[in-house]
């Protein structure tokens, strides 16, 4: 891959893990090291759209601190509270600012460079590069690392090794008690029917409720389950496993597992939108991942290579955009 040829980025990034996640990842992918902007804008801003954000370089941040030049030459942002800031960048720098935006910004889409948009978005534009899923930090190096770091913690557990991914209840989907309660009786299956080792890490939506029924549906198995205490397992365990089962919920656990190659199955939660299952068909239809009915088989496909794709697009674009930035 050509180089980028700028290493003075800003990533600006929300309270969300995983939009920080997805700029880090397509920012390493770039091979930069950008400076990050968390910006946490007070009240009102945090609950108007952008369009109404007066002043949005200094609305970032509570205390009334503002972004300040010098500007960088590209920016990597994500989340609905970075594009307000992300535009008056551009603007102060007198569009002397490339502007990467990963998601769909939803307003103003035509003031950035390049959208990083999954299809389930259906965003099309000439600034609009598609992917399949969402951005993702997790490279070969990334995995291996972690592989070797909590190899010793889940050697005792039987092979075919599960990791099994667990997200939660959010504005589309609920983790109800039936779901849990189905989650683990396939968990359950596995382990019975294929003798499978259960290596589990939970998130904060999962709730301690849905927790407990998981831990108390899997009497009996060979399990594992990460208490939150010490280093998040969450690699090590994509790294370790033989195949991976993954909530609804989340387009970025699911990207995570589908990036590996392994074999990904996708358990239902109740609810959904039209967006998920767009990305879910997507992948399905690619070959990637199946939904989970607690059986375990063994396939192959191509890994979900989109933040490389991304960072490419990027990289080619960046170059016009800055020779045309020179030649004026």
């Amino acid at each position: 891959m050509t180089a980028l040829s700028t290493t003075n980025v800003w990533v600006l990034t929300d309270s969300k893990a995983g939009h920080k996640n997805q700029c880090l990842g397509l920012a390493s992918a770039l091979g930069v090291e950008p400076v990050v902007k968390h910006l946490s804008p007070g009240f009102p801003w945090s609950k108007l759209p952008p369009q109404l954000w007066f002043n949005p370089l200094r609305a970032a941040y509570p205390d009334g601190s503002q972004l300040q030049p010098p500007w960088p030459n590209l920016v990597i942002a994500a989340g609905r509270q970075t594009v307000a800031p992300a535009l008056a960048i551009k603007r102060a720098s007198a569009g002397q600012t490339f502007l990467v935006q990963v998601q769909d910004p939803v307003s103003r889409r035509d003031r950035f460079d390049v959208i990083a948009a999954p299809r389930h978005d259906e965003l099309t534009g000439g600034n609009v590069i598609q992917t399949s899923g969402a951005l993702t930090g997790i490279s070969e190096a990334a995995l291996t690392d972690a592989g070797e770091h909590f190899a010793d913690i889940l050697a005792t557990l039987p092979r075919p090794l599960v990791a099994v991914l667990v997200g939660g209840s959010n504005g589309k989907y609920r983790m109800t008690e039936r779901a849990t309660t189905d989650l683990a009786a396939g968990l359950q299956r596995l382990s019975g029917d294929y003798g499978a080792g259960l290596a589990i890490t939970a998130s904060r939506r999962t709730g301690e409720e849905n927790e407990a029924r998981l831990r108390g549906g899997l009497a009996g198995t060979a399990w594992w389950f990460w208490d939150g205490q010490g280093d998040n397992p969450y690699l090590g365990l994509l790294a370790l496993a033989d195949a991976v089962v993954v909530t609804a919920d989340s387009v970025s656990m699911v990207s995570d597992a589908c990036s590996t190659g392994k074999p990904v199955y996708v358990a239902e939660l109740e609810g959904g939108s039209g967006k998920f299952d767009r990305f879910h068909s997507c992948l399905r239809n690619q070959g990637m991942t199946r939904t989970f009915d607690g059986t375990l088989d063994s396939w192959t496909y191509d890994a979900l290579c989109d933040t490389e794709y991304v960072a490419e697009e990027v990289i080619r674009r960046y170059a016009e955009f800055a020779s045309a930035r020179a030649a004026s």
